[in-house]
């Protein structure tokens, strides 16, 4: 009985002490509730039947499930994504699309002052007011660039403090790992919690996926498959310049080696993956059609700028300055290689970055995200330039077998957008010629626009007269026939003229330059009506449009990414609840088994009491 008494009392002793430890862990992150298990000891044969001998513990039970810890540690990586995703994804979004902020209000105010000087094209306020809504509008294209820049710098320094927070954490589930495989049946179930904690966390930053070893130790590793936690042994996380940009940073692992090696963006999870996510599929390629609206918009109005004249009959001079396309040498480029870039055709120009590739004496070029091949042709001089993605390339120097660079098309161009032209009476609202058609012309034709193509050679232009000589030819001041077909332009010294409707043979028309302080304002609206010039994506699409489907791509990007957010929170609120159903501390219930273990801790020391009395009573009975 005393036997008896006294295991059952040592056995409620431990089952209150872990109740009691239930209960002040009841609040502790990553805590899970224990419970000791009890067994009957074995009676033994004392004639007519078996008699118990007691209670032992048989195990002090940590409640957790390794499947709920699995979809906890997946949900933990896809919420750390999809908030960094999310929240980086809807500042953007203000960004552009914001009245203050935007490009809406001074783009809008640039043509409704484009549209006053074609009002009033001898007007020195109007042409003034064009100038400063100029001077606004590129300002704005800077800003916008300037604010893009400044997320791509936070996705740098959260980068680097992210990585250094997942190594602390991966090198602490290494050593508790060591501890768990020394202590090996016996390992603490708190020690089993700290590192489920810490993997929870760690999942959130990388994500994770683990495979439990039979000394109880656990190995993680990334989404990707890379090792970051081996037995005992963490692998260390880091950054790297990337090869083409030193500003910026990219992912390494620790190699077999030692060696850092690099991690893409889709080789994680958690937050770091969604910083890398966000630069890579949103930031770059907003920044990238900011420019490429940037750079269309400029190499535009300064094109039909030239193409007319200004209130000093001069020819028009660009309004715009833009940077050249970027174009940057890889850090382990052996040969002495360099470009000289410039836009040649803004229909093709995509604003996509590419990796152009020398190799057998040849070019190539690639998607930078994708690496799928580019067209690109032309040898690489000043008389054949590279052409690709619309941009042309003259190759300096001399390039070794290998060597790559970056191109981007137009990641500086609304960066480096400057306003250039200061005299508003530069600005081009005439067309270059007054072109009329003689009164005894027998077609229907009459002269349409007109535009500059050299202007050197149109300083020193005079009249010229045009006579059709049949359906098919013309001559310039009597001069050569040249062939003719309906939609063609009449070219003469450094200009063009574009003829409307058909010509009958004979029919004459005269063209003379457009004098100083002229009022014509046919150039005027062509400024003005640029914005609905089909100008982009192989002359489809024009520039309000394309400002229009960018502000909503950002912001679709955006709204994508708070629902997908939303939803994943509604799955690991889910999750967290089906661990608190398993693993959490109930309250009510600790108290009823504090009170239901009380009571048989008071029955088990009774039954001591009781087989002490009768211990004394047998010793007093024996004494006398």
């Amino acid at each position: 009985m005393l036997s008896t008494g006294s295991s059952a009392l040592l056995a409620f002793q431990r089952a209150l002490n872990t109740v009691g430890h239930n209960v002040a862990n009841a609040s502790t992150p990553g805590y899970s509730r224990q419970r000791v298990d009890m067994q009957a000891r074995i009676g033994q044969n004392t004639g007519p039947g078996q008699f118990g001998a007691g209670v032992d513990v048989a195990r002090l039970q940590r409640l957790a499930d390794g499947l709920v810890l699995g979809r906890q540690l997946d949900s933990s990586g896809e919420m750390g994504r999809l908030q960094q995703l999310s929240g980086l994804a809807i500042r953007l979004d203000t960004v552009v699309s914001d009245s203050v902020s935007g490009l809406a209000l001074p783009w809008s105010e640039f043509f409704a002052a484009a549209e006053g000087v074609t009002a009033e094209p001898a007007s020195s306020a109007a042409r003034g007011a064009l100038l400063s809504a100029g001077t606004q509008l590129a300002t704005r294209w800077n800003q916008l660039d300037r604010q893009m820049g400044q997320l791509d710098s936070e996705v740098n320094d959260r980068l680097k403090a992210q990585v250094g927070t997942a190594n602390r954490l991966a090198g602490e589930v290494a050593r508790l790992n060591r501890d768990i495989a020394a202590a090996g049946p016996n390992a603490s179930p708190d020690m089993l919690d700290q590192r489920d904690l810490r993997l929870g966390e760690l999942a959130g930053l990388v994500g994770v996926e683990t495979v439990a070893q039979d000394d109880g130790s656990v190995n993680v590793f990334t989404t990707g498959g890379q090792a970051l936690v081996l037995g005992a042994r963490s692998m260390e996380l880091g950054t790297l310049p990337d090869p083409y940009r030193a500003d910026r940073l990219q992912l390494s692992l620790q190699g077999a080696t030692g060696q850092p090696m690099p991690l893409g963006g889709s080789a994680v999870s958690g937050e770091i993956g969604g910083l890398l996510e966000f630069r890579d599929r949103v930031l770059d390629p907003a920044r990238a059609e900011l420019g490429r609206l940037a750079a269309t918009f400029a190499e535009g109005f300064n094109a039909t700028q030239r193409a007319g004249v200004d209130y000093n009959g001069k020819p028009g001079a660009d309004m715009f300055e833009l940077p050249p396309p970027r174009v940057d040498r890889h850090a382990g480029n052996t040969g002495d290689a360099g470009f000289t870039s410039r836009i040649g055709d803004l229909g093709a120009l995509t604003g996509q970055d590419l990796v152009l590739r020398f190799d057998g004496g040849a070019w190539s070029a690639t998607r930078a995200d994708t690496g799928q091949p580019v067209p690109l042709s032309g040898s690489g001089t000043a008389g054949d330039p590279l052409k690709v993605g619309g941009v042309e390339l003259v190759v300096d120097g001399t390039p070794a077998s290998g060597d790559r660079f970056s191109l981007r098309p137009t990641a500086g161009a609304a960066a480096g957008l400057q306003m250039v032209l200061e005299d508003p009476y530069a600005i081009a609202a005439a067309a270059p010629l007054e072109a009329t058609a003689d009164a005894a012309n027998l077609g229907k034709a009459t002269p349409g626009a007109s535009r500059i193509t050299d202007p050197a050679a149109f300083a020193s232009a005079a009249t010229a007269t045009i006579e059709f000589i049949d359906a098919g030819q013309y001559t310039v001041n009597g001069g050569t026939p040249v062939a003719w077909q309906p939609g063609q332009p009449i070219r003469g010294e450094g200009w063009e003229l574009d003829i409307d409707g058909t010509p009958a043979p004979g029919d004459r028309f005269s063209a003379a330059p457009t004098p100083p302080r002229s009022a014509d304002n046919a150039n005027a609206r062509q400024l003005a009506g640029l914005d609905e010039l089909d100008l982009l994506a192989g002359g489809t699409l024009d520039l309000g449009t394309a400002l229009a489907q960018f502000t909503g791509k950002v912001g679709g990007e955006a709204r994508h990414s708070e629902l997908a957010l939303e939803a994943q929170t509604a799955i690991d609120t889910q999750v967290s609840a089906e661990r608190e159903s398993i693993s959490g501390v109930n309250l009510d219930e600790e108290a009823a088994n504090l009170l239901r273990y009380q009571q048989a801790y008071m029955a088990a020391a009774q039954v001591i009491a009781t087989a002490d009395t009768l211990f004394q009573t047998l010793l007093g009975a024996v004494r006398r």
